[in-house]
């Protein structure tokens, strides 16, 4: 079930949750007639039959939503009307929330103080219409006439008496929210006690809720008294860790029973916080920051007699110092609520807090041998002769400012005289103000700067500590010395590379070592810089470093190439540091120097460098000179006939090369006069720089023991090629490389060079064979079959039939030019081997041999496709006299084009016949279909319409 709330012109309607059917509400609410009106007052009447009071200023109506909550038992159910006890039986059934407008003011009644101001705020909920609603008040003195005080939109609302103090502001509205407003009455009189009534104009669709609120408000003279009491001794002004107090008196004679607040408040520039409140309920509350000193005692608030209020501080602070107010509230309680009708507050005093004067002095400058004692006094002075405590604290820093990172604290005296030490250091208390500081066998790590920190401390209550003052002395500069080794460092370079890829070897000795000491150890760092012509400043680039843990880290330049090998650094003897460059290249060339750092052992056993000696730096250089790499190639035997062997060797030099090998590539370009395959190179055998012997493009498998490329000696290398032929005619070459060693097994390519050719040029007499193509017919229709002849024609000597033999192949290009690569059809070697190529579309190929010079080649079954520029290429083979087959020169007929034309009678005929009937067809259909739906469909009755006969009317009549 849900509860609801309603508070009108004062009295207040309460309905809480229950399960009972009297307990039940309305869904809603509605405007109410005079005969409801008149149900009202019978409920009023038996009200007050019942002995209950009912307040003399209400009006005589209710909220219609609490009447009807109280119908089952406060009105009869017969004198209702039958709506009403259809909604009484619904409400009995559906139980709801009863939905209305509700203004509300604060509840119970206000006090004010004369001369104060008073804030009366006025919200509305539940209602309808725009969001921002307006606000009437309107005041009374007894409470039962109202004079219209202030309005949110209506100007002349406010009556005579207020519009001069409206218009001075000392009545004024403000509003904080669209549905809330705020009366503001400044300097408040007796006069405007009274009640005051805050109402809405109704912008509902029906009347529903209260619309208005009422709160009275008492007004009191000022009866609160509030001074500052005299001060005891000691005055305002003190040191820290003294106690002080402050006083202030306050009293009320107010008629009602009012209760004082009491709160102790600092000023300290523009800044000002809470000390310590004793609140109107009779509780202590420290304020922020004091509730440490509250807890321990430090900071206390007492009564003295019957108005005195005392605040006493037993050790003062420097956070103390300031302007001390006492601040007073009236407080008034009213049926369980609070009101602080008044506050006053008084100045009592300024605190001022007397720094306490302190300075802590050393030796500035003192120097110890190594492995001796150090010690160092701090004198203290200060102006304090009460009861202060000092704590002494000796800290050690690299740097002369104690204030930066890395100082470390080595021996403290706390407030106690307890002493906490590090090892090896020791703190005594020489006398009332001095303190002595003992470390013990120092070293090279006890050199640097030395400070006395002390700090003033005052007991408190609860074994508490204040600190009272601080100070740092001057840095106490300590010099340790010692004797450090003596030496020279000598930089010498075993190996000089003379050409790129060379080794290189440096060593850096330790010489005329002077004062060694078993707590000494010598590393090395190497550095590059490179060589410039001009005066610029070049920075030397870290190769690497070896810390005193004998720990290697390379430099950013030579990371890389250590971690492959290339970098090598070393120690091989006590006094000797190597660094090698496995393969040294250009970006190499340059000075190099290395630097040897003496470390000595510490306590800790850790290693701190103590020296570095500089070598003077070697330069490594080499000229560059272009590598040059010469082969000349000969014939031994410059004539010779197709058949015999040719021989070719190629002689090499070089300069400017370490220490190559040759790798050799035959190459054979085809002669100038050659149309066959013009401008070709042809890669046939190799050897590389291992002897190792590769076939490169040699594709005659009858002779693939024919070509031997062998190495005669370190710079000459010779071709062989057995039983040449004529197609063998060309320009032979040698492509000669030279290959440096790279790390032992590896190789790196130097130089190129490509040697003078050797021309092979057989002068024969033998016959000159020619080739062309016939067709009888160039022109087809598709799926005619195509011919097309070979013939060979001999010119020159007579040759034997048997003595001859040709390798046939057939190509096509299948355009109306020679614009697209050929395809090869099919083809026939010497032997009668056919080998026919694999086509897309149905049109079949033969290829046969007619005659020893004639070769027919048939297109059967041609298709579109097969239409282009067809010839064939020979390639001719003739018996020596030797008895062995030399390979004649390829010749090629020139191209015939051949076209495939269609047959439009036979492409047209199937497809006409068929349009025609189909076409038959659908027409007759049609006449079929449209006479069957003129037969049955749209047949229609035509009846005749009967006119009527009527007689003309007169132009009289008319």
């Amino acid at each position: 079930m849900v509860g609801w709330h309603h508070q009108l012109d004062g009295h207040e309607f309460e309905q809480a949750p229950g399960d009972g059917e009297g307990q039940r509400s309305l869904a809603s609410c509605s405007p109410w007639s005079l005969k409801e009106l008149d149900m009202t007052q019978s409920l009023n009447d038996e009200q007050k039959q019942s002995g209950e009071e009912r307040d003399p200023n209400s009006k005589v109506y209710r909220s219609p939503c609490s009447l009807f909550s109280g119908l089952n038992n406060a009105v009869s159910i017969p004198t209702l009307k039958n709506w009403e006890r259809r909604e009484m039986k619904k409400s009995r059934r559906e139980p709801a929330l009863c939905r209305g407008r509700v203004v509300r003011v604060p509840a119970g009644s206000l006090v004010r103080v004369v001369g104060t101001e008073l804030v009366i705020p006025c919200n509305v909920s539940d209602y309808d219409g725009p969001s921002e609603q307006n606000f009437d008040w309107s005041f009374s003195a007894s409470g039962s006439s109202f004079v219209e005080l202030a309005s949110t939109w209506e100007a002349g609302f406010p009556a005579q008496q207020y519009r001069e103090r409206l218009q001075r502001g000392d009545i004024l509205l403000r509003r904080t929210a669209n549905d809330a407003v705020e009366l503001h009455i400044k300097n408040v009189q007796h006069s405007d006690q009274g009640h005051y009534k805050c109402s809405t104009p109704s912008t509902d669709a029906t009347v529903q809720g209260n619309y208005e609120d009422t709160v009275q408000v008492k007004v009191l003279s000022d009866a609160l008294h509030v001074a500052a009491s005299p001060q005891p001794s000691p005055g305002p002004s003190l040191r820290e860790g003294e106690p002080f107090e402050l006083r202030c008196s306050a009293s009320t004679t107010s008629p009602l029973h009012t209760h004082l607040a009491l709160q102790w408040e600092v000023r300290r520039g523009p800044a000002r916080r809470s000390i310590l409140s004793l609140t109107h309920e009779g509780r202590f509350r420290p304020g922020p920051g004091y509730e440490q000193r509250y807890r321990g005692g430090d900071v206390r608030l007492d009564t003295v007699g019957s108005d005195g209020y005392r605040l006493s501080v037993s050790r003062a602070l420097s956070s103390d110092q300031g302007s001390y107010r006492c601040i007073v509230s009236e407080w008034i309680g009213e049926q369980g609520n609070w009101q602080e009708i008044q506050e006053k507050a008084v100045d009592v005093a300024t605190v001022v807090i007397q720094p306490t004067v302190l300075r802590a002095a050393v030796a500035r400058n003192v120097s110890v041998a190594e492995g001796k004692d150090l010690g160092l006094a701090c004198n203290i002075t200060t102006d304090r002769a009460d009861d202060v405590r000092p704590e002494v604290t000796w800290s050690f820093s690299r740097t002369p400012d104690s204030a930066l990172p890395g100082s470390r604290v080595l021996a403290r005296l706390d407030h106690d005289s307890l002493v906490h030490s590090s090892p090896r250091v020791a703190l005594s208390h020489m006398d009332a103000r001095s303190y002595h500081l003992l470390v013990r066998d120092v070293s090279k790590e006890n050199a640097g700067y030395y400070f006395c920190h002390v700090v003033l401390w005052t007991p408190g209550h609860n074994r508490t500590w204040h600190k009272v003052a601080e100070a740092v002395s001057a840095p106490a500069a300590v010099t340790v010395t010692w004797l450090e080794p003596d030496y020279q460092v000598y930089l010498n370079a075993s190996k000089v590379p003379e050409f790129s890829d060379d080794l290189t070897e440096l060593e850096c000795r330790i010489v005329d070592v002077k004062n060694p000491e078993a707590s000494v150890r010598f590393t090395v760092s190497w550095y590059y810089r490179v060589n410039r012509r001009n005066d610029d400043v070049v920075t030397s680039e870290l190769l690497a470093v070896m810390n005193g843990d004998w720990t290697l880290k390379y430099g950013e330049r030579s990371k890389q190439r250590a971690r492959e090998g290339d970098f090598i650094f070393s120690k091989e003897h006590p006094d000797t540091f190597n660094f090698r460059i496995q393969r040294t290249t250009e970006e190499d060339r340059g000075n190099y120097y290395c630097v040897v750092s003496a470390w000595t052992k510490q306590r800790n056993n850790s290693w701190v460098k103590s020296k570095d000696v500089f070598s003077k730096p070697i330069n490594i250089f080499w000229a560059l000179e272009d590598s040059v790499l010469v082969v000349k190639a000969r014939q031994p035997k410059p004539f010779f006939a197709a058949g015999n062997t040719f021989e070719m060797t190629c002689k090499v030099s070089s300069k400017n090369i370490k220490s190559p090998r040759y790798s050799v590539l035959i190459t054979a370009e085809k002669p100038v006069g050659d149309l066959s395959s013009p401008n070709e190179t042809k890669y046939i055998i190799s050897l590389d720089q291992d002897s190792v012997v590769k076939l490169e493009n040699w594709t005659d498998a009858s002779r693939v023991d024919g070509v031997v490329l062998e190495k005669v000696q370190e710079d000459e290398f010779r071709y062989r090629m057995y039983q040449t032929q004529v197609s063998d005619a060309g320009l032979y070459r040698c492509v000669v490389t030279a290959w440096s060693p790279v790390r032992g097994s590896l190789w790196r390519e130097a130089a190129t060079s490509l040697s003078n050719p050797i021309e092979i040029d057989f002068q024969t007499s033998g016959p000159i064979f020619n080739a062309s193509v016939h067709s009888d017919t160039p022109s087809v229709i598709r799926g005619d079959l195509i011919k097309l002849f070979c013939i060979i024609t001999v010119e020159g000597a007579a040759l034997d039939p048997d003595d001859m033999a040709f390798d046939v192949s057939w190509f096509a290009v299948h355009s109306f030019g020679l614009d697209k690569a050929p395809v090869l059809l099919s083809s026939l070697d010497r032997k009668g081997i056919v080998n026919t190529a694999q086509r897309d579309w149905k049109s079949s190929l033969s290829l046969e041999r007619m005659s020893m010079l004639e070769f027919l080649l048939q297109v059967h079954g041609s298709e579109d496709q097969d239409f282009g520029n067809y010839y064939c290429s020979v390639t001719p083979w003739v018996k020596s006299p030797t008895g062995s087959w030399q390979k004649e020169a390829e010749i090629q007929s020139k191209p015939i084009f051949i076209t495939v034309k269609m047959d439009v009678l036979n492409a047209f005929k199937y497809p006409l016949l068929i349009g025609i009937g189909l076409s038959t067809v659908i027409g007759l259909l049609s006449c079929l279909i449209g006479y069957c739906s003129s037969h049955w469909c749209c047949k229609k009755e035509v009846q005749e319409t009967r006119r009527e006969r009527r007689r003309l009317m007169s132009m009289e009549m008319d």
